[in-house]
């Protein structure tokens, strides 16, 4: 597995536990729709809430933070990919996409969640 695909993997493990730990419920994780790919789909109980994670990750920070790197074409996959799924589940609930940032320097990883990051008006 190239270094770019394991640091991806790992940012994604790292952000599923983050969530877990926050008491989300995870759904499904790398879940694909023709071109895009929701790395992790979960959902707050609390709230009752369906929530779309785009994780990404970095092993610095130098040219700036990970979660800055989300392009308006990938809002638009996940809004298209989550809009599928949602009807696939029959879901009668809220939905919000959030953004994970992880830099994995030596020791402890820095991980940023923004939760309710965009908002896709073409839904």
């Amino acid at each position: 597995m190239a270094k770019h695909n394991e640091t991806g993997k790992l940012g994604e493990e790292l952000a599923a536990a983050f969530l877990l730990d926050k008491g989300y419920l995870i759904l499904e994780t790398n879940w694909r729709f023709k071109r895009a790919e929701i790395d992790i789909i979960a959902k707050d109980e609390r709230e009752d809430i369906l929530i779309f994670v785009e994780v990404k990750t970095r092993s610095s920070d130098y040219f700036g933070k990970p979660e800055e790197f989300v392009s308006p074409q990938k809002e638009k996959l996940m809004a298209d990919a989550a809009q599928v799924y949602a009807e696939e589940i029959q879901h009668d609930w809220e939905i919000r996409f959030d953004i994970m940032g992880i830099v994995l320097k030596e020791g402890k990883p820095e991980i940023s969640h923004l939760a309710d990051a965009f908002f896709p008006y073409d839904l």
